[in-house]
């Protein structure tokens, strides 16, 4: 999990202050967690880096969590 977040802060360019960040993608991601919400629109919810992210996370072989915002995440989830 470690080097997953380690790749994902150094392929972002995120700054250091930010590098927890890149810890709380891998973490749902190499558990196999389906969302990640968060309110962090500028290094996680960021529709600019999640097709960057995506590419990493699946050069690990994991399946990148949907990622999105609170109101997104209950807005759809009446559809399931």
């Amino acid at each position: 999990m470690l080097k997953l977040a380690e790749n994902i802060y150094r392929k972002l360019d995120i700054p250091e202050k930010a590098r927890a960040d890149a810890l709380h993608i891998a973490l749902p991601t190499v558990h196999g967690i389906e969302y990640l919400v968060s309110w962090n629109c500028k290094h996680i919810v960021n529709a600019f880096l999640k097709r960057k992210l995506h590419a990493i996370i699946e050069g690990y072989g994991y399946l990148t969590p949907e990622i999105c915002t609170p109101p997104e995440f209950l807005e759809n989830s009446n559809d399931t």
